[in-house]
């Protein structure tokens, strides 16, 4: 008899007798109200996880929200991850909602407060992992979440969805190999970031298996920005034995080596080939197009909601996914220069990229 009590469906009356406090607050705990002390929040928190208190679904006729939370949304790879939710979310007649928090490994600590009060059926988060106390908050309010391409490494029951990085590095490096060349320098990524580490160690494998050393004043880390790919390009491009092709960890940051590449006089592909990396849009539009590593961002968000709808389901569901990268050739790479020297002139000096 014991056993059956404890393993039934606990009330919310019940939490609150056994935490010692009022119905509600257990209610304002629920709905992320912040007028709880933190000691009240933890002990109803608890009661709640050991209990395997699950909320009620929304009543019938309220809209089905999905929220995706972002740290910046002024990029256009950000765009493409929020057309792959919102297909998706259409297909199931839900709502997309978009939230700018917090860095690019967390969420602000405010976000929590107001997601419980959305009660979104999902979550989709570009973020490396979430705090415990923000997992069981989701957990006890049956809001289930996914993050996608996470920027580090997730705990093993955190449900993800990535691509390839690794995969990318090496086919982005070994093009360049194929072509001829032997100085590539890389800007990848924060060195904080998996997905830029990643990327650096295809980079590195490739030229080990080429024979070819790796050069450390090759290597950059970047921030995936335009400004930052032209500061790091005018800098390797400036080096007395300057790189005949350069691997941007991010198409934006590619674009910004080739702004580079025109200061510095050097013609692309001519002097200088340049890879990139996501094939967002500006990469087929750019002069010349870019030859990029594609990452299939729309299907990392279709995915990361079917992830999301599968939980939510109580279907078994795998915590891990990860699609797969491909090179996309275009204009911006070519056999390297037969004198690299004489094809470096000085700022402002001849041809454009």
């Amino acid at each position: 008899m014991r056993d059956d009590e404890e393993n039934r469906r606990i009330t919310l009356a019940e939490v609150a007798r056994k935490a010692g406090v009022s119905l509600s607050t257990v209610s304002k705990v629920l709905n992320g109200r912040q007028d709880v002390s933190p000691r009240t929040r933890s002990k109803v928190e608890s009661l709640l996880e050991a209990h395997s208190y699950r909320r009620t679904t929304r009543a019938a006729g309220e809209a089905p929200l999905i929220e995706i939370v972002f740290h910046e949304l002024d990029s256009v790879w950000s765009m493409e991850l929020i057309r792959g939710v919102e297909n998706l979310a259409k297909a199931h007649q839900a709502s997309v909602v978009l939230t700018e928090s917090g860095t690019r490994h967390a969420p602000a600590a405010d976000w929590i407060e107001g997601v419980l009060q959305r009660r979104p059926i999902g979550v989709v988060l570009v973020f490396s992992s979430l705090p415990a106390e923000v997992k069981q908050q989701l957990g006890s309010r049956s809001i289930p979440f996914v993050i996608v391409d996470p920027a580090g490494d997730p705990e093993p029951d955190v449900p993800s969805v990535g691509s390839a990085n690794w995969s990318g590095g090496v086919a982005a490096t070994r093009h360049l190999i194929d072509l001829g060349h032997r100085r590539i320098g890389i800007i990848t990524g924060p060195e904080d970031v998996l997905c830029s580490l990643a990327r650096l160690d295809g980079y590195r494998s490739t030229l080990g298996m080429a024979g070819i050393d790796v050069d450390p004043a090759l290597i950059r880390f970047g921030d995936f920005h335009v400004e930052g790919g032209q500061a790091h390009g005018l800098d390797l491009l400036g080096l007395p034995d300057r790189p005949t092709a350069i691997f941007a960890g991010s198409d934006l940051q590619a674009l910004g080596v080739l702004e580079a590449a025109r200061i510095r006089g050097l013609r692309v592909p001519e002097d200088l080939s340049v890879v990139g990396y996501d094939d967002v849009m500006p990469a087929r539009w750019s002069s010349p197009a870019l030859t990029t590593v594609h990452q299939p961002l729309r299907q990392m968000g279709e995915e990361a909601v079917q992830m999301l709808l599968r939980l939510r389901a109580g279907e078994p569901s795998v915590t891990r996914l990860e699609l797969a990268t491909s090179l996309v050739v275009r204009n911006s790479t070519a056999p390297p220069p037969e004198d690299p020297a004489a094809a470096s002139a000085p700022p402002g000096g001849r041809g454009t990229a």
